[in-house]
């Protein structure tokens, strides 16, 4: 694949997840189709999602999780620190471990 057509879809998918962010509120409807239109980019091109769009995606469900709208997230209180993030839509929970 030509790096050029990388570049432009990596583009469109990190517009349309943050549209996606901001409308979260507003229209939930809306952003749920604009993620899943950045995730479809992503397959239709062969391209991995940067780990930063990945993460507002539920890995159960695969549904599009705003931070604190329709998520839950919580820092770990075990002796090894971590992100605890809960899908309001299926129940997963997951967590992210900080580095130290």
């Amino acid at each position: 694949m030509k790096p050029a057509i990388r570049k432009i879809a990596l583009e469109r998918m990190q517009i349309l997840i943050d549209n996606a962010i901001t409308n979260a509120r507003i229209d939930p409807e809306l952003s749920q189709r604009q993620a899943f239109l950045a995730r479809r980019i992503s397959t239709r091109y062969k391209i991995r999602m940067p780990f930063d769009l990945r993460m507002v995606f539920c890995k159960k469900c695969k549904s599009f999780i705003a931070p604190g709208i329709n998520s839950r997230i919580r820092i770990g209180r075990a002796s090894i620190k971590s992100i605890r993030i809960s899908c309001n839509l299926c129940g997963h929970t997951y967590r992210k471990i900080i580095p130290k």
